[in-house]
């Protein structure tokens, strides 16, 4: 639609980039604010935050290379590529490789778990939904063709050039179903976090929701090739699964509850 927000000799400022930029700046004030009515320290918050945001990046990277390792086996010079390079990567690798990440940070400064995890969900629905127009600006992480009277078209062939989204084919616009639903999850999560509730809580209900609607979205979602060794489910679908199970077990937990309000 939008892949560069304006253009200026043989500078650029890509859309996608600004707008992922915003919802991770978005999500650490939302995390930082909630923090402190959680008694946790701003500075502390802050960096978690950072450190979770690189390997975030690092991990969607990762995870959609090796959903694809065997293209890049036969052609590893293509790891090198600016396609490469400007893909986006796979928000459930970012999101596992920043799980990861938090967690070992939260060990080394003694930070209570679930009380932090709980701080950070709203602003990762909030910031997620900020980087998903930056999705729909550059073309990426298209729907499958359909007809539906809200399908969007793609025409712009820079887009093409740069995601290799299809042009002139009316898709799902499953970008702006993410948005939408991860918008709808920060409302009610923002809510929530301000009522009585045990830690982990929110962050078991984060993502029990979002991967709840990420397994739906996937079937409109277009996909180079079906995961053949698990049926008709692709690998994010899967999970998106695994994560629903674990966020209502987080949910589920005994514990004293307890306002943060």
């Amino acid at each position: 639609m939008l892949p560069n927000l304006f253009h200026i000799g043989n500078f650029f400022l890509p859309t996608y980039g600004l707008l992922v930029t915003l919802g991770f700046l978005t999500a650490l004030w939302m995390a930082a604010r909630l923090g402190r009515r959680s008694g946790l320290d701003t500075e502390t918050v802050i960096n978690l935050g950072i450190y979770a945001g690189m390997a975030a990046l690092i991990g969607a990277k990762l995870l959609l290379i090796a959903l694809d390792a065997g293209y890049y086996l036969r052609y590893p010079s293509e790891l090198f590529t600016m396609a490469t390079l400007r893909a986006g990567g796979i928000f459930y690798g970012g999101l596992l490789a920043a799980l990861a990440t938090a967690f070992l940070y939260m060990r080394r400064k003694k930070l209570p778990g679930l009380v932090t995890a709980d701080a950070f969900a709203p602003g990762l629905a909030l910031g997620h939904s900020i980087g998903r127009l930056g999705c729909f600006a550059a073309g990426c992480c298209w729907g499958a063709p359909t007809h539906l009277p809200w399908a969007v078209t793609f025409s712009n062939p820079l887009s093409q050039e740069r995601v290799g989204v299809p042009l002139g084919v009316p898709l799902h616009p499953t970008q702006l179903y993410e948005v939408l639903a991860e918008a709808l999850i920060f409302l009610i999560l923002y809510w929530r976090f301000g009522r009585p509730h045990r830690p982990g809580a929110i962050i078991g209900l984060y993502l029990a929701l979002y991967s709840s609607a990420r397994f739906l979205v996937e079937f409109v979602r277009a996909h180079d090739q079906m995961n053949a060794y698990y049926g008709p489910l692709v690998t994010e679908q899967w999970i998106a699964l695994a994560l629903v199970a674990l966020g209502v077990w987080l949910m589920a937990r005994r514990g004293q509850a307890t306002s943060r309000g």
